[in-house]
């Protein structure tokens, strides 16, 4: 006699299985759709817009990991606009020893320095330091870094920054790689020396050009970089040096997905017709501002800076942070303490 299983509501064993498989499959869509509906809400608009953007260029194809790259929100700070002064020790170069690891002749117009006679430079004149790193010795060590950092505590005087001259438009592979390990090598010479932020380079306009394979690889190097400064807790300014638009700088900084990189906003170095909306574009991701005297147009006409304007578009922008003010013309000695005036009544009052 021929046992027969029960059917399960009027279904025969082999139909009740297949039912199971389709409720689970079914559940298992429910549970997928709802995760990346709650990932979608979390995005903010603008993310929203770009995945969209992303999607439609493509018909929806897969597409490349640049084109899923979320554009980042503007820096989120809270209270009012504040502004530190401080100094670059790029101001006084020449009356250095040492220039990017070489010996150099200081010159006979001032009083030679070195980097602990700058930061009591700037305590003498009420403001802060950046320690461009063109300036240390050689030899320079740990312990002389931290001789710094002690020396400028007991001056009174905080070390607004770092700086280095890095190139991440060589070409890929030894030489990118050797500038990614030397920049990751100075964020931890500045974590030692007590300095929160290292300015860096992206490279020129000239060579970025428009190649989205130039401007993969700078994000790429900077991301790499981005990871040691979080590690570290320094952040890092890209800046906009060699010619570089804001849109050109904007294009690396929101697709570098890091809390810890932003722009060194250099209000002098935006050569274009209207400097004053390049500042205003660039401002919202700024991590530290050097403020230059002068402005240059396209066809090379110098003309001076206005402080005020620039200061009002960083009280609109709800900066908070350093503003070094960097010279790089004659009598810097003589110019600085002035123009340092001039710089407090335009962003203190």
């Amino acid at each position: 006699m021929r046992t027969t299983l029960p059917r399960e509501n009027g279904n025969t064993p082999a139909q009740a299985t297949r039912c199971a498989e389709l409720h689970w499959c079914h559940i298992s869509e429910l549970a997928y759709f709802h995760r990346e509906s709650t990932a979608m809400m979390n995005l903010t608009r603008r993310q929203c817009l770009i995945v969209a953007a992303a999607g439609a260029a493509s018909n929806f194809l897969p597409a490349s990991p640049s084109q899923l790259s979320f554009a980042r929100e503007p820096i989120e700070r809270r209270g009012d606009p504040r502004f530190r002064p401080a100094i670059a020790a790029y101001s006084l170069r020449k009356y250095f020893s040492t220039f990017r690891g070489k010996p150099q002749q200081p010159a006979a117009d001032g009083p030679a320095i070195d980097l602990f006679g700058f930061i009591d430079y700037c305590a003498s004149l009420g403001c802060d330091a950046e320690l461009t790193g063109y300036f240390l010795p050689p030899e320079a060590d740990d312990a002389y870094l931290l001789r710094l950092r002690q020396h400028a505590f007991l001056a009174g005087t905080v070390i607004s920054g770092s700086a280095i001259g890095n190139d991440f438009t060589v070409p890929a592979g030894e030489q990118l790689d050797a500038q990614v390990a030397e920049t990751q090598s100075w964020i931890k010479r500045s974590a030692v020396l007590g300095a929160p932020h290292l300015r860096i380079f992206a490279g020129t306009a000239k060579q970025l050009g428009d190649s989205e394979e130039k401007l993969t690889a700078i994000i790429d190097a900077v991301s790499r970089c981005a990871e040691t400064a979080a590690e570290h807790g320094v952040f890092l300014g890209i800046e906009n040096h060699g010619g570089i638009s804001a849109e050109q700088l904007l294009a690396i900084v929101e697709r570098v997905d890091s809390d810890w990189v932003g722009i060194n906003l250099d209000t002098g170095n935006f050569i274009s017709e209207d400097p004053y909306a390049d500042i205003r574009l660039s401002a919202p991701y700024a991590v530290n501002v050097q403020l230059k005297p002068n402005m240059r147009r396209p066809d090379g006409t110098v003309y001076p800076a206005d402080f005020d304007q620039i200061a009002q578009i960083l009280r609109e922008t709800n900066y908070q942070g350093f503003v070094a003010l960097e010279y790089e013309h004659e009598a810097p000695y003589e110019r600085i303490p002035p123009l340092l005036l001039q710089m407090r009544t335009a962003f203190l009052g």
